[in-house]
């Protein structure tokens, strides 16, 4: 019962508006802005001959290596980086500097590089994400108890135990963070390395969609952003809850 209620209360906004968009455009003429049905049905189609089902399919697997690669080289530098002072104050200006650079302005010079295949797409969404993944991690690290850290040192816990049963649990909280705030950024480096010189995924089923003026095409290749970027935020909820169910057990949140 619980469970209905807190799904009613998190519904019910996105079906009231999506209950006004269907009945405000029902009679729209406006060409660039078509009604809700129209963009549906062309959606189902689409879906249903499988174009945007293997469109979805390149995306997902270039946003989730990307992800997977940014986690990686995010979590394991944050943890040395936070642990090491000295490392720290070297690496910190070049950090903020390198993640100051617009992603998206860097995209087309990548795929100039490395051109269209998914390796361009991969290394863009795995650049975009690392940022928010290291710095939380890194600040996760820092707000590791020091009384922690001595005792530590004081019963001679190997590094590498030390690292793995310290200070990632420890920091387990600000990497979780990291990653919720990478994956909105993902999603959309996602999209946007699709535009450029790209022929697969939901970037290109969009651009082309545009380009060929197949309006409807276009709101329904965002509106199945829109919907996988949501499916993946509940998911990592559920995962967050998983993973980190003694910090929320804890009261912390």
């Amino acid at each position: 019962m619980k469970t209905l209620i807190r799904a009613g209360w998190t519904l019910w906004l996105p079906v009231l508006l999506v209950t006004i968009w269907w009945f405000a455009s029902a009679n729209s003429t406006n060409i660039y802005v078509p009604s809700l049905s129209r963009i549906v049905e062309v959606l189902w189609r689409d879906i249903s001959s499988g174009l945007l089902i293997d469109a979805a399919r390149v995306s997902l697997t270039n946003l989730a290596v990307g992800l997977l690669i940014a986690a990686a080289v995010g979590i394991l530098l944050g943890l040395l980086i936070g642990e090491t002072r000295r490392l720290r104050l070297i690496l910190d200006p070049y950090i903020h500097f390198f993640r100051s650079v617009p992603q998206s302005a860097l995209v087309p010079l990548i795929i100039g590089a490395m051109g269209i295949g998914a390796a361009p797409k991969i290394y863009t969404v795995a650049f975009a994400c690392v940022w928010p993944i290291l710095l939380n991690t890194i600040d996760g690290v820092r707000g590791v108890e020091p009384t922690i850290r001595s005792v530590s040192r004081v019963f001679g816990v190997p590094k590498l135990l030390y690292f793995r049963r310290v200070v990632l649990p420890g920091a387990m909280p600000q990497v979780v963070a990291g990653l919720r705030v990478a994956l909105p950024i993902g999603i959309v480096v996602m999209v946007v390395s699709e535009l450029f010189a790209s022929n697969q995924g939901l970037g290109f089923y969009i651009l082309n969609s545009s380009a060929t003026f197949q309006i409807p095409e276009t709101w329904g290749g965002a509106l199945m952003v829109g919907v996988i970027g949501y499916i993946i935020v509940i998911m990592f909820s559920l995962f967050e809850r998983r993973v980190l169910s003694w910090y929320f057990r804890s009261g912390a949140l």
